[in-house]
């Protein structure tokens, strides 16, 4: 079991992406009943507002480290195989692929809640400085949409 932590900066198909990513997982056939994915997307409005790009910024290490960390509480919280999270960085535009939080488990209700907890955390918990285009201008976002 090794977290696998990817920061993108540019768009990916999250299929092809995650089908790759799970051969090199090495997980033994059989050992796995559950997958559970949670794949986000870019919206093209935020709070009332038409959104033309989204640039996130992240701080070099300390973004993957605190994602590792996550990754790590999960595994002792539930009991997963395996988790990954593959979030872009840098430029992005709407309906491109953000986030990619996936997690194996021998049953659902461990790959569920651990999937959830993963995502919440990012959410909220790691250093991500999110700033909108609009066709009025720019501004950073100040708080995360809700659950």
């Amino acid at each position: 079991m090794a977290n696998v932590v990817i920061l993108e900066e540019s768009p990916f198909d999250p299929f092809r992406l995650l089908a790759q990513l799970e051969t090199q997982l090495a997980l033994p056939p059989g050992s796995f009943g559950a997958t559970s994915i949670f794949i986000g997307t870019m919206r093209d409005l935020n709070e009332g507002d038409s959104v033309t790009e989204l640039f996130l910024e992240h701080y070099p290490g300390m973004t993957e480290s605190k994602i590792g960390d996550i990754l790590d509480h999960a595994r002792k919280q539930w009991d997963i195989l395996d988790a990954l999270v593959i979030h872009r960085i840098g430029h992005v535009l709407p309906n491109e692929t953000l986030v990619v939080v996936a997690v194996w488990s021998a049953h659902r209700s461990n790959a569920y809640a651990a999937n959830r907890f993963i995502l919440e955390e990012l959410k909220h918990n790691v250093p991500f400085w999110k700033k909108e285009s609009l066709k009025s201008g720019a501004r950073w976002v100040e708080k995360n949409t809700p659950a």
